[in-house]
């Protein structure tokens, strides 16, 4: 194999290698020696078939195989014999005009990994802000807890409804013009009156209806509303009330913890100070890795590969477009988005940086994630799959170590922030949760690569600002999986509901009290914040790109 490099330009290389005929061809003849013993052919015993025959069946075959598996070979060769550490798969391509026979010419192209410089970890001092679970937060979870969980008694006949009361109902939504549009049709729906869940002015027009009342409303669907034919428009709904019913008094008591199989309400309190608990915890350490990164990024300067940070913008950019067409103006969001396309470049840069430094910093530390985490980390992704997928999909994290270190890289990239953590100087302070969400908002500038807008009524402004710091919390998983993996040139190189009144599904309705959840899952419930379930009015797409952007996670 000849090999001459053409370009060593920053972290660019450019080779073209030259695989001599005779050592692809011998590798046909190898192989065809091992199948012709194996082929069967009309008028031959067994084993028999004259190789010139056999040639003529499997060779155009078997030269592909060859020039395939010669190629791979040569590469990784050449990454041995040269010492390089590939960003990403090279660029393989074989010259054109070439003939079965002949020497095999490739350019290949590249870009390496640069050198991190040692890193700077010595002297890192961070802030450590802690929430206390105080004792009237868990008391206000417990009541928001009872009263998800609330009972609902039956009322005397001729009642009329009132907010805050649990009216069951069938409806017929129909355009002005009388004609029932798809969609708009549903039995024994329940909504609690005043809770929002409807379309604007849906509930209003239910106060005061009586269990067998028939009666008619009108409503003006949301500008927004994800039924395009129906957004804005005038409709009507003709209403059958089945039943009507109070709630009963939502007490925290012993009963309450019984009735979801608990032994007592001491400890209910406790799975939901739990939660709590790493609810705040939670957010301290986002406060304190994005402190960390922002340390690291400052201390540190060197050129990263263009490609993995062009990559790294595509998975940002595309994340931005998908939540910019859940916008009530996709438009004017796109447009907005591309004024700053030039700093969620910069936010794609230090990603790549930072994942670059965290995986050197883990690499000298002797940091690394243990084959019973990697299992573990499998068994968990494969879960999202069924039968034969699943399987698939394991074989394929096994077989592919690229997928496999991407799958590896975030929790080598907490393990690793951990390991930072124990080595910074920390100093602790007790703060309100307030402060400390403040804090983690107000955080801007390229030093977090996060700019602060105000908070506009969901213009895309404000999305934009919030995609922007989700864009930067985390380094690039790439970058942090990147080094010791096996290049693998491709093969391919040598061969040329929409329209109902309820904005939540009918079956998650709050009529059900036979359903009540699992014990820890309606703890978790209960200590969710009010942004988590504030936007539960019939605005699909708000609420969508909402929640896209609503979790943040250092």
């Amino acid at each position: 194999m000849q090999t001459v490099e053409t370009l060593n330009e920053g972290l660019k290389r450019a080779y073209t290698l030259t695989i001599p005929a005779k050592d692809i061809q011998s590798r046909v003849d190898a192989e065809l020696a091992r199948v012709a013993p194996q082929v069967r052919m009309p008028g031959f015993r067994p084993g028999k078939v004259p190789a010139n025959l056999v040639r003529k069946m499997h060779g155009p075959a078997l030269m592909q195989d060859a020039l395939n598996t010669s190629i791979q070979e040569s590469i990784q060769a050449l990454i041995a014999e040269k010492q390089l550490r590939p960003a990403v798969q090279p660029s393989v391509a074989l010259t054109e005009g070439y003939e079965p026979g002949k020497d095999a010419e490739l350019k290949i192209e590249l870009e390496v990994l640069p050198q991190v410089p040692a890193p700077a970890i010595e002297g890192l001092k961070l802030e450590k802000l802690v929430v206390p679970a105080a004792d009237e937060v868990i008391d206000e979870q417990l009541q928001k807890f009872a009263d998800q969980t609330k009972s609902w008694d039956d009322t005397e006949e001729g009642y009329a409804a009132q907010n805050g009361d649990l009216v069951t109902m069938d409806f017929v939504g129909k355009t002005m013009d009388g004609v029932a549009f798809d969609g708009g049709t549903g039995t024994d729906m329940a909504v609690e009156l005043g809770s929002g869940r409807l379309i604007p002015g849906f509930e209003d027009q239910v106060v005061g209806a009586k269990a067998g009342e028939e009666r008619q409303i009108k409503v003006t669907f949301p500008e927004e509303y994800q039924a395009k034919e129906l957004a804005g428009q005038d409709a009507t709904f003709d209403l059958t009330i089945k039943s009507v019913k109070t709630a009963g008094e939502a007490k925290v008591d012993e009963d309450l913890a019984k009735n979801l199989g608990l032994e007592s309400l001491e400890q209910l309190r406790g799975l939901i100070r739990g939660q709590v608990e790493s609810e705040l915890g939670n957010l301290t350490r986002t406060h304190m890795k994005r402190k960390l990164l922002d340390q690291l990024a400052a201390g540190h300067d060197f050129e990263v590969p263009p490609s993995m940070v062009e990559a790294e913008f595509q998975q940002i950019w595309a994340q931005l477009e998908h939540e910019a067409t859940h916008e009530p103006d996709p438009k004017a969001a796109m447009e907005e988005m591309e004024k700053e396309r030039d700093d969620y470049r910069k936010i794609a840069e230090r990603r790549v940086r930072l994942g670059l430094l965290l995986s050197e910093i883990g690499q000298a530390n002797g940091v690394e994630v243990t084959q019973q985490e990697m299992n573990r980390l499998i068994a968990q992704a494969a879960q999202q799959y069924r039968g034969e997928d699943q399987q698939r999909f394991i074989q394929y994290i096994q077989q592919e170590p690229m997928a496999a270190a991407q799958l590896r890289a975030p929790l080598y990239e907490d393990k690793v922030v951990d390991f930072l953590f124990e080595k910074a100087e920390v100093t602790e302070r007790e703060t309100t949760r307030e402060e400390l969400e403040a804090a983690i908002e107000s955080e801007d500038g390229f030093a977090t690569g996060t700019h602060h807008h105000d908070h506009d009524n969901h213009k895309p402004k404000q999305k934009k600002a919030a995609s922007k710091k989700k864009a930067d919390e985390a380094p690039a998983e790439d970058a942090a999986a990147a080094e010791g993996e096996e290049v693998k040139p491709a093969k391919k190189t040598a061969k040329k509901k929409a329209a109902e009144p309820a904005a939540e599904a009918e079956e998650a309705e709050a009529a059900a009290p036979a359903k009540k959840p699992a014990a820890k899952k309606a703890a978790k419930a209960a200590t969710q914040d009010d942004g988590a379930t504030a936007d539960v009015e019939a605005k699909p797409a708000k609420k969508t790109a909402k929640k896209s952007t609503a979790k943040s996670e250092g």
